[in-house]
């Protein structure tokens, strides 16, 4: 079997050309400012000027590679994916897949990382990165677990998501508030390109091969779930850290109490 490297080559660059014209529309006006303000007020030294400068280029190219590969790659697999699994007749399989699913797409999205690794810098290592990033993901899978579920059952949305926000200002009272601040961000930064691409279109062809399912209104809304429950997760977490530190604090005293009767 032959292959035609140039169609192949062909087939790879078609589209490049509208993303990139998106991207730099994207960044332009964020380099322009930045330009302006250094002209008027930052006043960076030249070689530190020519590194930011250099940085948003790397991130230029970065993201229309990236866009593009999502275009050509993760829109389609996740399409197929979907309507081939949702056309089984074990499609039940659906959900224990999803959460596999969700959990690696989340562990690989570049905006938790960014997220994840800030938290740990600030928190000066108390909050441990991996532990966090873990969490997170494992709150993208259960989203995405669900969401498959709910495809499958074909009950609404607001099952999910009345209780969860429920949920999340209970628990919300219960943790410290660096940890209830950082819950809500990580809601945010979860809805990434990562879920929103793949995860998202294999939804909307999984509701267009399930009888009774329409797309426009079962397909959508699993982007809602991946932005509530990394906010559980995180809460839950943050939790779990209120009872470490009150056990440390309390073991602690005991131990300052013996020290003063001997």
């Amino acid at each position: 079997m032959s292959i035609d490297f140039n169609e192949l080559l062909r087939q790879i660059i078609h589209g490049i050309d509208d993303v990139a014209g998106d991207v730099i529309l994207s960044v332009a006006p964020i380099v322009l400012i930045f330009i302006v303000l250094n002209a008027t007020s930052f006043k960076l030294r030249k070689r530190r000027f020519a590194r930011i400068m250099k940085s948003f280029l790397i991130t230029t190219v970065g993201l229309i590679l990236f866009l593009h590969g999502v275009n050509i790659a993760y829109l389609p697999i996740g399409e197929h994916l979907g309507s081939t699994i949702a056309a089984m007749d074990a499609n039940w399989i659906l959900i224990p897949l999803g959460f596999l699913m969700g959990f690696l797409v989340g562990f690989a999205e570049p905006a938790i990382h960014v997220m994840v690794k800030q938290v740990e810098e600030q928190s000066e290592g108390r909050i441990n990165g991996n532990v966090l990033l873990g969490s997170v993901s494992i709150g993208i899978g259960l989203a995405v677990s669900l969401s498959m579920w709910r495809l499958l059952a074909g009950f609404s949305l607001y099952y999910f998501l009345i209780p969860g926000y429920i949920l999340v200002f209970l628990l919300g009272r219960k943790v410290d508030k660096m940890f209830l601040a950082m819950a809500f961000d990580n809601g945010g930064v979860a809805t990434g390109p990562m879920c929103s691409t793949f995860i998202l279109a294999m939804c909307v062809a999984i509701a267009a091969q399930i009888e009774g399912r329409d797309p426009m209104i079962d397909g959508f809304g699993v982007v809602a779930m991946i932005a509530l429950t990394p906010i559980l997760t995180t809460l839950a977490l943050g939790y779990v850290y209120k009872l470490k530190d009150e056990r440390d604090q309390k073991a602690k005293r005991a131990l300052q109490d013996s020290e003063g009767e001997e």
